[in-house]
């Protein structure tokens, strides 16, 4: 029985939000606040994954699908 294969995929950037999903009201929880972190997130995983990955191409990795 072979056991189940789990690639080290890199992570996934966030979708930048249009310029139409701002209100421009100043909410607390902006879209262009939330895309702020979660970029910054995706960059520190991306290092890991680096790390992890030394030479990879993460997004040929991704297109490979591992």
């Amino acid at each position: 029985m072979l056991a189940a294969v789990n690639p080290d995929l890199p992570p996934t950037p966030p979708e930048r939000p249009l310029p139409s999903d701002c209100c421009d009201s100043g909410c607390d929880r902006c879209v262009s606040d939330i895309y702020a972190e979660e970029l910054a997130y995706y960059e520190q995983q991306l290092a890991e994954w680096r790390k992890r990955n030394p030479g990879r191409d993460p997004d040929e990795v991704r297109r490979q699908g591992g």
